[in-house]
């Protein structure tokens, strides 16, 4: 099963009112185990950077003025996820500006199913707890001392330790299938011990052996060990 945890910044809060994406960062996770391949740009906003924005992700106009806009990597961005699972903390105002984006392209939009929610995840299993990422990093004891600011890609990679705490902690299976653990207990099921093709050589002497039919000799005829 293949999963892209993913995260993006903006210069806001509402694309139909003007803001843009600026930066975007994913990383792939196959089987819940992460693969190393990740998805990361940056993205000229073609418009002013609000204070309240840049004071999030210290991401300023002068440093993303030579970035492609969104309309150069869009089509590289859905070959990138294709149809894998989106898993994105608070889903809704990431498919929201990432569907904006594509739609202005003419590009097909991301269906909103395709999109695994972890803030609802968190509050569903935690309820009435704080569930932000930082809240979440602290319980699960996550390191993010390095989330000075907020960044898609770190962001994306501390959510994939994030996730797998929050959907049971679960280790890397070594890319062990479901269809071969299947198959692995099915033959141990079946199976049973067979004969050595050679039997193994004796232990016991001649010498010894000399020793123990004399001994049984002298017990008789009726002896038990003549009846074994």
């Amino acid at each position: 099963m293949r999963e892209i945890v993913l995260d993006t910044e903006t210069t806001g809060f509402d694309p139909e009112q003007g803001d843009r994406i600026v930066e975007i960062g994913g990383v792939e996770l196959l089987n819940h185990v992460a693969t190393g391949r990740t998805y990361h740009q940056y993205i000229n906003p073609e418009r002013d950077m609000p204070q309240e924005a840049f004071e999030v992700h210290g991401l300023s106009i002068d440093f993303l003025k030579d970035k492609p806009v969104f309309a150069k990597i869009g089509q590289e961005f859905l070959d990138f996820v294709g149809d894998a699972k989106l898993v994105i903390h608070n889903a809704a105002f990431d498919m929201k500006f990432l569907n904006a984006e594509l739609k202005w392209m003419g590009l097909p939009q991301l269906p909103w199913e395709q999109a695994l929610d972890t803030l609802a995840i968190a509050r569903k299993r935690f309820p009435g707890s704080p569930a932000s990422l930082d809240a979440l990093c602290r319980r699960f004891g996550i390191d993010n001392s390095s989330r000075t600011l907020h960044g898609a890609l770190l962001d994306s990679e501390i959510l994939a330790d994030v996730y797998l705490e929050l959907i049971g902690g679960r280790q890397p299976d070594f890319a062990l299938s479901q269809d071969t653990t299947d198959t692995q207990s099915a033959a141990t099921e079946t199976w049973r011990p067979q004969p050595r093709p050679a039997p193994l050589p004796s232990r016991i002497s001649q010498a010894e052996k000399a020793a123990h039919d004399a001994f049984v000799e002298k017990l008789g005829a009726e002896a038990l060990w003549r009846r074994a």
